[in-house]
This record gives C-alpha cells, sequence and structure tokens, in this order.
C-alpha cells in the first residue's frame, strides 16, 4: 500500500540539486569569506620570509625586535642584531613580520601598562 501512495505522489517533494543547493552555496561562502583570504595571508607571508636581507627590521613571534645582519645554513637560520653587542639566530619560520608594518599604536611598554 505503501508503495502505491509513494508512486501516486508523483515526486511532489524537492529533489535533486534543489535540495543541496543550500549547502552548495553555504560553502561558497566559506570559501570566499574564511579561507581564501587566510590562504592568501599565508602566502603573502611566506613570501616575506624568503624576501628577507640584510638590513631589515624583523619582529620575531616571541617580540623580539631586531636587524638582520646575516645568515647561517643556507638562509634557514637568520643572525639578528638586537642590541648594540647582542647578536641572536634564529630560524627564518620564527620572524611574525617586518617592523615597519605594524602599528605604533599595538607596541606598548612596561611604563605605559602601569
Amino acid at each position: 500500500m505503501e508503495i502505491i501512495y509513494a508512486l501516486s505522489n508523483g515526486g511532489g517533494q524537492g529533489g535533486g540539486i534543489a535540495a543541496f543547493l543550500p549547502f552548495i552555496l553555504i560553502m561558497f561562502i566559506i570559501y570566499f569569506l574564511m579561507i581564501r583570504p587566510q590562504t592568501k595571508r599565508q602566502k603573502e607571508k611566506k613570501n616575506m620570509i624568503q624576501s628577507l636581507q640584510k638590513g631589515d627590521k624583523v619582529i620575531t613571534i616571541g617580540g623580539v625586535h631586531g636587524s638582520v645582519v646575516g645568515f647561517k645554513q643556507k638562509g634557514t637560520i637568520l643572525i639578528l642584531k638586537v642590541g648594540k653587542n647582542m647578536d641572536i639566530s634564529i630560524n627564518r619560520s620564527a620572524v611574525a613580520g617586518l617592523e615597519k608594518n605594524v602599528a605604533p599604536d599595538e607596541i606598548t611598554t612596561i611604563d605605559q601598562k602601569a
């Protein structure tokens, strides 16, 4: 009896691609608003890290400000000058960005916090 009812219904329910259209639309929105911009930022950061040269002022992930004075191990390690007689070695991947790209109001000192 149920088979006859299903056949006589004539496919009144929406089916096929129309049922998946909202999900497809949501996936496109997620891609263009979230995934695409993130991959673009990652690509820009990778290009910036690969194009570092001597004299560039950088900020590390740990917040250390310094100037690139040299490279070791085929460019995988940077030597940063952080003071008059203070040089440190860091991995190239530990660079967060160039110092000129940080807004002055984002930098806080101990005196400003207290």
